[in-house]
């Protein structure tokens, strides 16, 4: 009876999540603009006109700099949950400090290896 009530509670905020952005969706869609200009519909760059094609190919060095950020910063948010939780690691706390200390020991060299590397260059 107890777990049933937990998930009614779950279903019921669920419910009323989806119910709310469902009327905030009809509601934008019923008080916008239905007419665009010409002006409204042209691309925008920086307020020139647009110059050459929008699909155009981007140099793989934009990807590898982007992935390399990405797989960085999402490294160093383990870094906060460690060390909030850390403080509860009483018994085991020299092997959570030397775990966090090779982890960015391996973070760092993989940086230094990326930037030698030349990954990062955007020549």
């Amino acid at each position: 009876m107890f777990i049933a009530l937990e998930y009614a509670k779950i279903c019921l905020y669920l419910m009323l999540s989806f119910g709310l952005a469902l009327l905030l969706l009809k509601l934008s869609l019923a008080i916008s603009p239905k007419e665009y200009d010409a002006e409204k519909l042209s691309a925008y760059e920086c307020g020139f006109t647009p110059m050459g094609d929008a699909r155009q190919s981007f140099h793989v060095r934009f990807y590898v700099v982007g992935i390399l950020f990405i797989l960085f910063d999402l490294e160093v948010v383990f870094i906060f949950p460690w060390a909030v939780a850390l403080e509860t690691l009483k018994l085991a706390a020299p092997f959570a400090l030397w775990s966090m200390v090779v982890f960015l020991i391996l973070l760092t060299l993989g940086f230094i290896y990326e930037w030698k590397k030349g990954a990062l260059e955007w020549e």
